[in-house]
């Protein structure tokens, strides 16, 4: 009889979750970077990675002193690229570490806290690489001696550290003899259980389960998944689970973490491998996850060796305050991590918080004490809905507006009867309208609808709750007359009693269709703005064709948007007031009232109105930015042939970053401005030029990779996965967010990575 084909039962949660009664381990007892007593006290991805402050290795419980070598091997050098200070020779020179010593001396690290360079390799001895550190920067002899000759110390340190990456040579390794069929089944079962992790990650699912015992049926995704590929090959079967060695069987909980590490530091270092040493800019933002910690979401943007703008995750890092000090450290420690350097910064992007922004004691302002070039650009994005909704809503009329929609949306949505009701009426009307033939029907059209809540936060989500509004507006009232007749409290059927009267009126409908008409303007605008690859010239020429379009409405567009309005208020029985007669306002007394028409008040302060204080804030707003930096910039635009080149604009451009343009630079730029501008050529004959394009580039317009993060994270840490440890999330979180970089990282290099992470006990 044919056996029942196993369907893997890929579950949402229960990551962090796990059966207390359940086996930790499930008979794996692999030796990895976790497990004994002295090793739990012991972070191995966040030890000290400045040389000067590390302890010594002979300050370590001697169970874990291997893999705390291991785990500086495998980080390699540290190689900060900073201001290095200078120190008085014997002569009075100034000297000062060279950074191209990195690329001549590999071996090399360097401690911003000792300002002494040390060696990677060689930990014993009385050498001063060991002790104090090298400072002696006038004698470059100092670092050759050092390296010596076939047999010298360093060398020796040296083969030790390959060896100790290399387990084929330990100890343990040779004892255990493995045959060629055993490391033939290891290599299967392993890469099996790579391929399990890889596809998890890429779709952002959790690995564990509430109980991961062999009769479980909720054993978790990994589980499941590695069980369902043994089903579909022979070959795999033969060799995992229950076929499997039982302390070998690469399925422990440890194990999966130490492959999804591979999996994020491999993906990282392809993304710093793609940085190279470009200037970069950085692009922060904090907020709460489920478990209610502050999270610090980095994003770095930067210009690729093919001249593509790259915006790229870095890293997410809890911190306990949200004070500017405290996150500019947490973005020290993750770049020291990664080997990056705030001089190599050249630009900001924040939400406009003022613990990111303030001018005195902000995050923007620590950056910039440091390096001057690394300039500050409020998220466009943010201005944009500040300046459209915020400014709006200082009209009592129109803020009248978004409270109307607020509450109608709560009493609509707040059951989900009320739901079903406002679907089966809507839904109706649309059929009605087909059978008239007031609409088309066809494919992708008609398509079921529902009101959208909008968000402070979410960038154009009020341009979407007014839209759902008109399309709904019939079956809104429908449901709000249901609601006062059946309502259980006087409370609610007088609330839907008001909302009626207010929702029927002239005033409304005007409203609800200006409010429309002004963010839709400016709706591709956001949308544009928060593409990963836009850069701030362009930006500025959209914020103008945004105030084009909003002047060209005020002059041109009275006549068709009360037609449009009009044409409204007749298929929903709405009265339209006589324009010439007099304007009644609510609630005053006719006698302490200006007298005005309907035609003044609609259309000069509201319509007209409105429009102004939205140009007004658009002009106000997108000159709180560096004004005279971005004139600069936008001389860089190609549109039209180069129309808005000026040499001496970009000239000025360049002396804003007086680290990266000498007196001697500046001087030949303006030689090769005037050949770049006749003839065109490629950034290796014009690399002054080139760099000027580079700084106006990378500086980040929207912080929208940011949100782009806070959304996957919360996906990945859910509900169910609310206990999820910060190193756990961050490492899932890279390689789901860049997994078009994870998928391109190939089985090899991951598993090489996870065996030299800890002494193994199968090989490859």
């Amino acid at each position: 009889m044919a056996e029942d084909p196993v369907i893997p039962r890929l579950q949402d949660g229960g990551d962090e979750n796990h059966d207390p009664d359940a086996p930790l381990f499930d008979g794996d007892v692999e030796v990895s970077s976790g497990g004994s007593k002295g090793e739990l006290d012991i972070d191995l991805s966040n030890l000290p990675t400045d040389p000067g402050l590390r302890k010594k290795n002979s300050e370590y419980p001697s169970n874990i002193r291997d893999n705390v070598r291991r785990a500086y091997l495998l980080n390699g050098p540290y190689q900060p690229d900073i201001e290095f200070p200078q120190t008085k020779g014997n002569e009075d020179e100034n000297r000062k570490f060279v950074i191209d010593w990195y690329k001549e001396f590999t071996w090399i690290e360097y401690s911003i806290e000792k300002d002494a360079a040390f060696c990677l390799y060689f930990k014993g001895g009385g050498d001063a690489f060991m002790a104090t550190g090298f400072k002696n920067w006038k004698k470059k002899q100092g670092l050759r001696d050092h390296v010596g000759g076939p047999i010298s110390a360093h060398n020796q340190a040296y083969r030790k550290g390959q060896d100790l990456l290399n387990q084929s040579q330990h100890i343990e390794t040779v004892l255990q003899r493995q045959s060629s069929q055993a490391r033939s089944e290891y290599r299967v079962r392993f890469k099996a259980s790579v391929d399990c992790v890889r596809f998890l990650l890429k779709q952002g699912l959790a690995f564990r389960g509430h109980n991961e015992t062999t009769n479980s049926n909720n054993r978790g995704n990994f589980l499941e998944l590695l069980e369902f590929s043994a089903f579909l090959n022979k070959d795999i079967k033969d060799v995992v689970l229950q076929n499997a060695l039982e302390n070998n069987k690469l399925t422990a909980h440890v194990v999966q973490k130490d492959i999804v590490n591979s999996f994020a530091v491999e993906t990282t270092n392809v993304i710093l491998k793609e940085l190279g040493d470009a200037f970069f800019s950085v692009l922060i933002d904090e907020s709460r996850d489920i478990s209610v910690k502050e999270q610090m979401v980095v994003v770095i943007r930067f210009m690729d060796d093919k001249g593509c703008v790259i915006e790229r995750f870095l890293g997410i890092v809890h911190v306990r305050e949200t004070t500017a000090l405290s996150l500019k450290a947490a973005l020290e420690e993750l770049f020291s991590k990664h080997g990056l350097s705030i001089g190599r910064l050249r630009g900001q992007g924040y939400d406009g918080a003022s613990n990111m922004r303030g001018q005195f004691g902000g995050l923007k302002t620590l950056i910039m004490n440091e390096n001057e070039s690394a300039y500050y650009v409020h998220c466009f994005a943010h201005q944009l809905q500040l300046a459209l909704v915020g400014v709006a809503k200082n009209h009592p009329r129109i803020a009248l507006l978004f409270n109307l929609t607020s509450n109608a949306l709560n009493i609509v949505r707040v059951s989900c009867k009320r739901r079903d009701l406002l679907r089966e009426k809507h839904t109706s009307k649309v059929i009605q309208k087909i059978q008239s033939g007031d609409i088309l029907s066809g494919q992708g059209l008609n398509q079921e609808t529902a009101l959208k809540r909008s968000g402070d936060t979410r960038w154009g989500s009020h341009y979407g709750t007014l839209v759902s509004f008109i399309l709904m507006h019939s079956s809104v009232i429908d449901v709000l007359e249901v609601v006062m007749e059946n309502a259980l409290t006087s409370e609610q059927r007088g609330e839907a009693c008001a909302l009626l009267d207010q929702m029927q009126s002239f005033e409304f409908i005007f409203n609800l269709h200006l409010m429309k008409d002004i963010l839709g303007i400016t709706s591709e605008l956001s949308k544009a703005l928060q593409r990963e690859d836009q850069e701030i010239v362009n930006a500025i020429t959209l914020v103008k064709v945004a105030k084009q379009r909003l002047n060209a409405m005020r002059n041109d567009g009275w006549d068709s948007f009360f037609a449009e309005v009009s044409s409204f208020c007749v298929k929903n029985d709405i009265i339209i007031p006589n324009m010439d007669d007099p304007f009644i306002k609510r609630g005053r007394s006719r006698r302490r009232v200006e007298v005005l028409t309907n035609q003044h008040y609609y259309r000069v302060q509201l319509f007209i109105g409105c429009i102004d204080l939205q140009n007004q804030e658009l002009e106000n707003r997108f000159n709180e930015v560096n004004t005279k930096l971005l004139l600069c910039m936008a001389c860089l635009s190609p549109r039209d042939l180069f129309v808005a080149f000026d040499k001496e604009k970009l000239i000025r451009l360049a002396q804003f970053y007086l680290r990266d343009f000498s007196s001697k630079s500046l001087m030949l730029l303006s030689n090769q401005l005037e050949t770049y501008i006749l003839d065109t050529k490629k950034n290796t004959v014009y690399p002054l030029v080139y760099m000027l394009m580079t700084l106006a580039l990378i500086l980040p317009v929207a912080t929208a990779g940011v949100e782009r993060a806070f959304s996957a994270m919360n996906i990945i840490k859910n509900k169910l996965r609310n206990r999820m440890a910060d190193d756990w999330m961050n490492d899932i979180l890279v390689t789901y967010i860049e997994k078009d970089i994870c998928e391109t990282i190939d089985d090899e290099t991951i598993m090489q990575r996870f065996q030299k992470m800890a002494t193994r006990r199968g090989q490859l």
